[in-house]
Formats: structure tokens, sequence, C-alpha cells
């Protein structure tokens, strides 16, 4: 059996992109920064998401069955810890400009790309939950350096 620490450590070491997840609907409107998305397949698209299922937003996710991925940049630090905190969902808000995609979710206005999704499915694994998202729109923008979690930091990747 591996030990929790040791894994936590090991995971440190495998850098990640920050993106903040929105979600809006019947169960109302919430956001969190989570480093655990990847691509699963390009037909259909579609990608993953882990949430922990003691969050206080994973059942607003799920009842809403719509979710946003909003890739942060470089200048989105405070942003992502704010929506880590234990700040209430008004005041996360507050503190950028969004807009709706398809679903209706919130998209940062300047996040790097934002993955617009219908929830798919759901696989439960440990502590959490795998959110598979049917994506239905993307927005991508071009130039900012990608925000990524290496090393329990945050850190400046690139620009274009």
């Amino acid at each position: 059996m591996i030990d929790q620490t040791v894994f936590r450590e090991a995971m440190s070491h495998v850098g990640s992109a920050v993106s903040i997840i929105t979600t809006d609907g019947k169960a109302g409107r919430a956001g969190m920064t989570v480093s655990a998305v990847c691509s699963v397949t390009d037909s259909p698209p579609t990608l993953l998401v882990c949430i922990n299922r003691s969050s206080r937003s994973h059942d607003i996710f799920l009842r809403n069955g719509v979710l946003c991925v909003n890739v942060l940049n470089a200048t989105h630090q405070e942003l992502s810890g704010l929506f880590a905190s234990k700040a209430d969902q008004e005041t996360r808000f507050l503190q950028a400009a969004w807009h709706r995609r398809v679903t209706g979710a919130p998209a940062l206005e300047d996040a790097i790309v934002s993955f617009d999704c219908r929830i798919d499915s759901i696989t439960d694994i440990g502590t959490h939950s795998v959110i598979f998202g049917a994506i239905q729109d993307i927005e991508i923008r071009h130039g900012s350096p990608a925000l990524v979690y290496f090393r329990r930091g945050y850190h400046a990747l690139g620009a274009s």
C-alpha cells in the first residue's frame, strides 16, 4: 500500500494547468479552483475533471449538469487562491469579469481557454468524483502565459 504522504509528494512533482471550474443553473452558481483536468478524447470532444465529494460545491455541479473549465493565465494567481478559499460564491465571482456560453455556465473573460461542457457521466473513485464533460463550446484566447502549479507553487509557463 502506498502511503498518502508519499503519493502527495510524488504528485507535487507533476506540473498541471490551473483552472477554475464554474456552473450555474437551478441549483445555483458555483466555482472552484482545480488542477485535476484532463483531455479524454477528441471524438466526441470530452474532458474530465476531478472534484472532492466533500467540497461545498460538489453537489451544485452535479445538480446543474453543466460546467465550464476556465484555464487560467499567469495573472490569475490571486483569483485562483480566492476560488480555492472558503470565500462565499458571490465574493468569488465579483472579482473577475464573466460571460455565458452555450450551457449558461460562467466563462472567465480573460481565461486562456474556456471549455463549456454538459456533464455526460460521473464515476466515484475514493474521495473524488470523476466528471466527464461533453464539450459544447470552446473559446480560445492567445498570447498569455499559462498559470501552472508545480512543487506546491504557482509558475508562469510560456507565451505565444
